[in-house]
């Protein structure tokens, strides 16, 4: 195997044995197998060297088999087949990949991995809170690898973080579902008023393209039905509600769309699993371009990208020429779960009008959501009377 084919097996390992485990055995079996397989490893050659191979490799298959779903391959796939065959998956899938080897090879060469997954909302959906609490303005939003414009629309949705914690529209046809972990993440006291939305993209996708439709239902790994019916939500309220998305390169487009936002707005900009797909010279333009903006005026980053070993929300404010990072959250890349690590503020509680007792050496806290906390007396810090919740949601009751 030459050096070029030994990098891309690498990349298939990883894949397998970094991001599949527990998601999805079908692509943790196919990938192993492909990192051993110079022939199906040849066809890889042909993605753009920026891409996320083993993403795009995959949904390149999973499209072309969209379109055949009688194909023997299919028999394996959770979302073709009900009882997907539980034998070796390969042979099929090699057979398939030399069959198809030139549509594989043209297609992987011009599309690009452009997931876009609505349910990471539940996890940005704080970050654009605290902005909105901090600022008390209006927030002017700018997406940056915003795909089909899904991510712009989260204040359109519904929320379900578990016990008993709902935010969002109740009524809204995508209600989303994640699962909490560490402390209770500081949620919005009322819906975040949105000025106006902007999504930028290399490629913006038309959700009224059937084709485009199709591409986006072939990114979803095959195991994971539920992001499907998420996926046709989604696609229904982004047609009604026609966000604004304009295509060219972010670093040439960012400039104007930023320095044409009003003064009275909080400026954000924000982005998820996008960054990953930008080289490192370009990632440094991004921040300069950002940097430069705020010597004019404020300016919010909301991130959630891998960082080291995990996909982390983080939220740096610029005023001026000083900067702050905070690092809010851990999260699933998919928004399944999120970690919260900051308290609530002062300010938070105060707005809510937080109360605290103590009753048998527990302190009882009605916090801004309406949900009981029930904690020990070191957990609260007291601050002119108002009570700062630094809790587990595990401590969480009605």
């Amino acid at each position: 195997m030459d050096e070029q084919l030994a990098g891309l097996a690498a990349r298939f390992r990883y894949f397998a044995a970094q991001e599949t485990q527990g998601t999805t055995p079908l692509y943790e079996r196919l990938a192993v197998n492909i990192a051993g397989d110079p022939l199906v490893l040849a066809i890889a050659t042909h993605a753009r060297p920026e891409q996320p191979l083993p993403h795009l490799f995959f949904a390149v298959v999973h499209y072309l088999l969209l379109k055949q779903p009688g194909a023997e391959l299919a028999r394996y796939y959770p979302d073709l087949n009900a009882a997907p065959a539980s034998d070796d998956p390969y042979p099929a899938f090699q057979a398939f990949c030399l069959e198809h080897r030139a549509e594989i090879e043209e297609v992987i060469a011009t599309r690009r991995v452009q997931t876009n997954e609505v349910s990471r909302c539940a996890c940005t959906l704080p970050a654009f809170g605290l902005v909105a609490e901090r600022t008390g303005q209006p927030l002017w939003l700018i997406e940056v690898g915003t795909s089909a414009g899904f991510n712009l629309l989260w204040d359109q949705y519904g929320y379900d973080y578990g016990n008993g914690l709902r935010w969002g529209d109740l009524t809204s046809p995508l209600q989303l579902n994640c699962e909490l972990r560490g402390k209770q993440p500081s949620l919005p006291v009322k819906i975040p008023s949105v000025y106006n939305r902007i999504g930028l993209d290399l490629n913006p996708l038309d959700v009224n393209d059937p084709d485009t439709v199709l591409w986006l239902r072939a990114l979803i790994w095959p195991e994971l039905r539920e992001r499907v019916l998420l996926l046709q939500q989604a696609i229904s309220m982004t047609q009604m509600m026609q966000p604004t998305l304009i295509a060219g390169d972010a670093l040439a487009t960012l400039p104007g769309v930023l320095h044409g936002a009003p003064t009275d707005v909080a400026l954000v900009v924000y982005h998820s699993s996008t960054l990953n797909q930008f080289p490192t010279s370009s990632q440094a333009h991004f921040r300069t371009i950002l940097e430069e903006i705020a010597l004019k005026r404020d300016l919010y980053h909301i991130s959630l990208e891998w960082e080291q070993n995990n996909y982390e929300l983080t939220l740096t404010s610029y005023h001026h020429d000083k900067q702050e990072r905070e690092v809010l959250a851990y999260c699933n890349a998919h928004g399944k779960w999120l970690e919260w690590l900051l308290p609530f503020s002062a300010r938070q509680c105060a707005a809510a009008r937080v109360s605290s007792r103590v009753v048998n050496d527990v302190v009882d806290v009605i916090a801004l959501d309406g949900i009981r906390h029930c904690l020990h007396p070191q957990e609260v810090e007291k601050s002119d009377g108002i009570g700062v919740v630094l809790m587990r949601i595990g401590d969480n009751t009605r």
